[in-house]
């Protein structure tokens, strides 16, 4: 590059190209669209918009892409797909999901997003299960997935909704709490039970594909082997796996959470990781996610009623610097969320949730929600604990809905 080229800021070129902002910087991220960063700042020299153009007039299939991938814990096998240009115009197509251990319906919406038909769920928790029927038409079988008669209702439930067609994904976060070591084998005690209640199911429904999702730390369970039993078993039911580890913030959810997910199918295909949309500088913040809730008076029926502390806890909570935990021995729990940057992950543990970043107090559950990407017309049931527990453990909705669009890229091809 030299002295005489003209650089180009990515409003500029949204304003040549008539296209958001936003969109520029999936171009530049996916690499249709080249950039010179100074400063930490994104450039576009024009002899690269102009290629960009032309590129994009005659050859709008193109596929030979190259997508940097996210940092794994392990070296993956995975394909990356590019799904940035179908995020802000998904279409409805004939897809259908299910979810397992569903909770409030974190991974149904985010499917729902992309286009998907959502036909059943199951959960035994009786508040999230509130939730779910308070957001979604479809369905939720509330009950022990243990239990034969409730696996058979769930099953039953969705071959009447399917009338025959195949089930396109079956989605599910199962506990993995339950696998041991007996001399080179990995086994399962009985907490371990709802896994394989997950395997039946898989068994009997034969989904076309498999979405499994998990707290990034099963990767180095047992030295990797309970991922290797997990890709193993999935396997022995006649699909392909790939699994990686995806960070939300990648996909516009204002928090950085790392979950591992398992992409598996039966048809013949190459499964398809999304690729990242966002860079690490361009994540939405805490402050772009909540900021507006500062003025917002507390709302029962909006899920946005602020904790009373004590003014001694309000001195204590000012005082805890962001990213860092007010309590030395539980660093997962009454964490200060940063405000200019992507939100630590959002956790409920035992009433520990997150401290806000400029009030004295704990984030409200209209605040947690809106940093797990939920949508402000998303309302949750129950008691104040129990609504933040949901969140918790909710799978943001649009990590799941960046996984949806990657499988019908999938699908499309």
């Amino acid at each position: 590059m030299d002295n005489n080229t003209q650089l180009l800021r990515i409003e500029d070129v949204a304003t040549k190209l008539n296209v958001s902002q936003k969109s520029v910087r999936r171009y530049i991220h996916s690499g249709k669209l080249l950039s010179n960063k100074i400063g930490g700042v994104h450039r576009v020299e024009e002899s690269a918009l102009e290629y960009f153009v032309q590129k994009s007039l005659f050859a709008p299939e193109i596929e030979d892409i190259e997508i940097i991938p996210p940092k794994s814990t392990k070296t993956d096998s995975i394909n990356w797909v590019d799904i940035s240009d179908e995020w802000d115009n998904t279409q409805k197509l004939d897809l259908t999901s299910a979810d397992l251990f569903c909770g409030a319906g974190g991974m149904a919406k985010g499917f729902e997003m992309a286009g998907f038909n959502q036909v059943c769920g199951l959960d035994w928790f009786k508040e999230a299960g509130m939730t779910y029927r308070e957001n979604f038409s479809h369905p939720l079988i509330e009950g022990d997935i243990t239990k034969r008669e409730v696996k058979d209702k769930f099953i039953n439930t969705v071959k009447e909704k399917l009338k025959g067609k195949n089930l396109t994904v079956l989605s599910g976060g199962f506990p993995c709490q339950g696998f041991s070591m007996s001399g080179n084998r990995v086994v399962e005690d009985p907490r371990n039970s709802l896994y394989k209640d997950m395997l039946e199911i898989i068994k009997e429904l034969q989904p076309e594909f498999i979405v499994a999702e998990n707290v990034k730390g099963l990767r180095s369970m047992l030295k990797g082997k309970v991922e290797d039993k997990i890709r193993t078993d999935i396997e022995s039911l006649g699909y392909k796996v790939n699994v990686t580890v995806l960070n939300s913030a990648d996909y516009y959810v204002p928090q950085k959470r790392e979950r591992v997910i398992f992409i598996a199918n039966r048809i013949g295909k190459k499964n398809q990781h999304p690729a990242p949309i966002l860079e690490s500088d361009s994540y939405i913040t805490t402050k772009e996610a909540i900021g507006d809730l500062v003025k917002v008076k507390d709302n029962p029926k909006f899920n946005h009623v602020r904790t009373k502390h004590s003014d001694d806890m309000k001195e204590r909570l000012a005082k805890v610097p962001e990213g860092k935990s007010l309590y030395d021995k539980y660093s997962d729990s009454w964490k200060k969320c940063p405000w200019n940057e992507a939100s630590c992950t959002i956790k409920e543990n035992h009433g520990g949730v997150n401290i806000h970043p400029i009030e004295p107090r704990v984030i409200t559950v209209r605040e947690m929600a809106r940093l797990q990407s939920f949508p402000d017309d998303f309302i949750f049931k129950g008691t104040k604990s129990k609504q933040m527990v949901q969140i918790g453990n909710a799978v943001p909705p649009l990590l799941a809905k960046a996984i949806a669009l990657s499988i019908k890229q999938t699908l499309k091809k």
